[in-house]
């Protein structure tokens, strides 16, 4: 009998924790998968850095990491994420979050790290629902899409959470799809090796909610093709109609500049004045 070939990322993963708990054809394990190619290439030791989870899908992710991690209420992930870093301000951060984490209870908190430019990094997986709580409409499902909680499709429309990103400070802002295999892993390494608060954007696949309420369908593949229907890049951008755009969320790096990173205010040594 053959030897089985074990995939040598794996030394990145906890095996009590696996098989994980995505369902099948989920785009989260797509996501570990290339953030496990990334530490590879760039020779990171998980286990000296920290990784935060809150509620969801996508804070699953860290998990399955063997690290120091966090996965708690919903929401708070960056709440968390400043206080480490006013602590152990060389330490890398990275969070992962769900569009329903980041943007909904925790918008305000992205908005505040982002304005500060916390150097940390944050990879959030759009999958355009709630999907973990039952497929609710959350702030970045498209416009008219039926959900659980919109079944005669959402009124709503939904942000562009990396203009936002822009807009409140972040130095460093990617969007792309599960699809772009290469692409998310190199935005991945371009942003752990950023100095202040790095955003990428996954647009992922839910096929067990998103995809049965809106599209019709629970088959992963056909969802994926949706999304790439329904996303640009932007080196197309001036070939593409702004017809051909309306509707549909562009990829690609949108900003990386340096400016001081946020430390806090200045901590007392704890000696009496003279």
């Amino acid at each position: 009998m053959a030897d089985i070939k074990i995939n040598p990322r794996r030394k990145y993963l906890r095996p009590e924790k696996l098989p994980h708990f995505f369902c099948s054809g989920c785009g989260c394990g797509q996501v570990l998968n290339y953030y496990t190619q990334a530490l590879e290439e760039l020779d990171m030791d998980p286990e000296k850095m920290v990784h935060i989870g809150g509620v969801g899908c996508t804070a699953r992710i860290p998990v399955y990491i063997k690290t120091d991690m966090l996965h708690g209420v919903h929401g708070r992930t960056l709440a968390w994420a400043t206080g480490i870093k006013m602590m152990k301000p060389d330490l890398p951060v990275v969070i992962f979050a769900g569009d329903g984490d980041l943007v909904s209870i925790g918008g305000n908190h992205m908005i505040q790290a982002a304005r500060r430019n916390l150097d940390v990094t944050v990879v959030m997986v759009d999958n355009m629902n709630f999907a973990m709580t039952g497929g609710q409409v959350a702030p970045t499902t498209p416009e008219e899409s039926v959900t659980m909680t919109t079944p005669y499709g959402s009124a709503e429309p939904r942000f562009d959470t990396c203009r936002l990103a822009i807009a409140a400070g972040a130095t460093h802002v990617e969007r792309w799809t599960t699809a772009d295999r290469v692409q998310c892993k190199d935005a991945m390494k371009r942003a752990l090796q950023h100095k202040g608060f790095s955003l990428i954007e996954i647009v992922s696949q839910c096929p067990t909610h998103y995809g049965r309420y809106a599209l019709g369908t629970g088959d992963p593949q056909k969802v994926i093709d949706w999304i790439k229907d329904h996303t640009y890049k932007l080196t197309t951008a001036d070939s593409i109609s702004e017809e051909e755009k309306s509707g549909k969320l562009p990829c690609g790096e949108f900003y990386r500049v340096s400016r001081p990173i946020y430390q806090g205010t200045t901590v007392m040594s704890g000696k009496e004045d003279k």
